[in-house]
């Protein structure tokens, strides 16, 4: 049966998470899942590449799922979004081997977290950005990000609601800057466990107001006690950007990886 790869947009805002749950719980996978099964005229189940929480957006997530009906990959994309709300699109659909995982072929993950910082709570895009009224200092914040980098057990930064096997992650790259009023940390590692990176944000914050020394981040990395760390940030100013999958693939080029 052929297999799909499809790159999918969503704001996050009005869904309960990415994972179906119980009925009448809305989901962007039983939202999808309930598109392509109309497109394809029979039941469709999708993989995705990373599961999002209530209220984190997506630009690309990345799922597969196998049909033998038979569409074209134009029609795939054009007529799941035809069928979707609003607030999810289908970006693209290539043809992908049937050993193609949207998880499991992963190589990395990359996550962006917006805050506004500046005295007036935003009205503009308030959906999207996490407001922090007292002055962040990003260069700081950017320094003590830096002790994360490797492979380390991220135990301080996963919820305890986590159910993965081990706190084992590795950090590619992480970086916090400025742009006017606005703080942006991108982080890039090859997973990420449940609540890591609104932890590392809610961790780093008090590193920006001044509160804790940059020093702080290795201590609780080295620590490995999640009551020692910040609060979870809010899910409003996170979005997944893509996963990124190795180049033999042949997906598109934003979320091809490249060394």
């Amino acid at each position: 049966m052929p297999r799909y790869a499809l790159g999918v947009e969503y704001d996050g805002g009005a869904f309960h998470g990415w994972q179906r749950v119980e009925a009448g719980v809305r989901s962007v996978q039983e939202t999808l899942e309930t598109a392509l099964s109309s497109v394809a005229d029979h039941d469709i189940r999708v993989v995705c590449a990373g599961r999002t929480d209530a209220g984190v957006h997506a630009r690309c997530q990345v799922v597969h799922f196998d049909s033998d009906a038979p569409r074209s990959t134009r029609a795939w994309a054009l007529g799941t979004t035809s069928r979707l709300p609003p607030d999810v699109s289908a970006l693209w659909c290539r043809e992908v081997p049937e050993t193609f995982s949207a998880r499991f072929s992963a190589v990395a993950r990359r996550y962006r977290y917006r805050i506004l910082n500046r005295q007036i709570r935003p009205a503009f895009e308030h959906q999207y950005l996490t407001w922090e009224l007292r002055p962040l200092d990003h260069l700081r914040m950017h320094a003590a990000a830096q002790a994360l980098l490797g492979e380390h057990d991220f135990e301080s930064f996963r919820s305890a609601q986590c159910q993965a096997s081990h706190a084992r992650r590795e950090l590619q790259s992480i970086s916090v800057t400025r742009s006017g009023d606005e703080v942006v940390m991108e982080v890039q590692a090859n997973a990420f466990l449940h609540h890591m990176v609104r932890n590392i944000v809610g961790s780093l914050l008090p590193v920006g107001r001044g509160e804790r020394p940059v020093e702080w981040i290795a201590a609780l990395l080295a620590g490995r006690d999640r009551t020692q760390a910040g609060p979870t940030a809010p899910a409003d100013g996170l979005v997944f950007v893509s996963p990124l999958y190795p180049p033999n693939w042949n997906l598109p080029a934003e979320i091809t990886f490249s060394q």
